[in-house]
């Protein structure tokens, strides 16, 4: 049962890219994507109950595992904080700036006030990232690396250092991508800054 369960949410999420694909968010409807996997519109929304769930699923299905995996790999008990941060900051940026990634931003962005994309992307992309982020600092904090304060904060004002030199440019269009010495400078100046602030004296 489980089997099949999955082959329908494949095959769905299949005919969703295909038609997001053709005609683009806004002009793709549930009822076309119905009409090309057959069933029921209920069958559709019982797996997902929105346009807007269903096109993160279709942006984010790879995306998500490797977010996942990049922040699940960071190793509280590193004895070189700076450098574990460096390595995850490397890993992250690229990752964040991906075309898939930048098009589901610029959606959300576009979206705003239509439709509640901007919050699936938040709830479904972001706030993981920043959990998993701020468990990590929690640690860091309990064993003296770091000193006190709010992780959840600390893990916010990380991630937002580590892009804040490139973002606005990116979805913007003033980079086309994000070269690989960019994202080396980028995440050591924000590591740096990170830490002047929150590392113990």
């Amino acid at each position: 049962m489980k089997t099949k369960t999955e082959a329908k949410r494949q095959a769905i999420l299949k005919a969703a890219a295909e038609v997001f694909r053709e005609v683009g968010f806004e002009r793709a409807s549930m009822s076309e994507i119905r009409a090309r996997i057959g069933g029921s519109k209920a069958t559709l929304y019982n797996y997902f109950p929105s346009k807007e769930k269903l096109f993160f699923e279709v942006m984010y299905q790879a995306k998500e595992l490797e977010l996942g995996t990049i922040t699940a790999a960071l190793n509280p008990d590193t004895e070189d904080l700076k450098q574990e941060l460096l390595r995850f900051g490397q890993r992250l940026v690229p990752a964040l700036y991906s075309p898939e990634a930048i098009a589901i931003r610029r959606l959300a962005i576009a979206e705003l006030g239509h439709s509640s994309i901007g919050k699936v992307v938040f709830e479904g992309s972001v706030v993981p990232i920043e959990k998993q982020v701020a468990e990590f600092l929690r640690k860091a904090m309990k064993r003296g690396v770091l000193r006190t304060a709010d992780p959840k904060t600390a893990a916010v004002h990380l991630l937002s250092l580590l892009e804040s030199e490139l973002l606005q440019r990116v979805l913007l269009g003033v980079m086309d991508s994000v070269k690989p010495e960019a994202v080396k400078g980028a995440a050591r100046r924000a590591v740096e800054a990170f830490l002047s602030g929150y590392q113990r004296s």
